[in-house]
């Protein structure tokens, strides 16, 4: 690895790469020849984000972007909810699933600074819904 990259960066890249390379096997190895609860469009949706999430917050931290805090941020939240519908579906390629997202989620978490982000609940539909300038 870079020098410049220490030992707990380099463990959250690491944790983001295997979460996203799981979420990516279950979702097309697994789910979609399930089918039922496990291609529900919401739940797919999730897994996706958490897939593009995981792979863009390791490559904030591995170009040394000073916004690497904000991305582990998003990612710990997106993983999370991942997680909750993987564990939600139960059965046991879920469960190994979930247990990766929870992984990433902390170890962004921690990578963070535990920067909180306003939850959906929290924000207005004009927050939520602005572009990004």
């Amino acid at each position: 690895m870079f020098h410049n990259i220490d030992g707990a960066m380099n463990s959250c890249i690491e944790s983001c790469g295997d979460c996203a390379n799981e979420c990516k096997e279950v979702l097309f190895q697994h789910c979609l020849n399930k089918g039922g609860a496990h291609i529900e469009q919401s739940h797919v949706n999730l897994m996706v984000d958490c897939i593009q999430i995981c792979r863009m917050t390791a490559d904030f931290m591995l170009r040394g972007s000073d916004m690497h805090m904000l991305s582990c941020a998003l990612c710990a939240e997106i993983c999370d909810a991942c997680a909750a519908s993987c564990e939600e579906i139960g059965d046991e390629e879920m469960q190994e699933c979930a247990e990766l997202c929870r992984q990433c989620a902390e170890s962004c978490r921690e990578m963070s600074g535990n920067i909180h982000l306003p939850h959906e609940s929290t924000m207005t539909h004009s927050q939520a819904t602005r572009p990004y300038m």
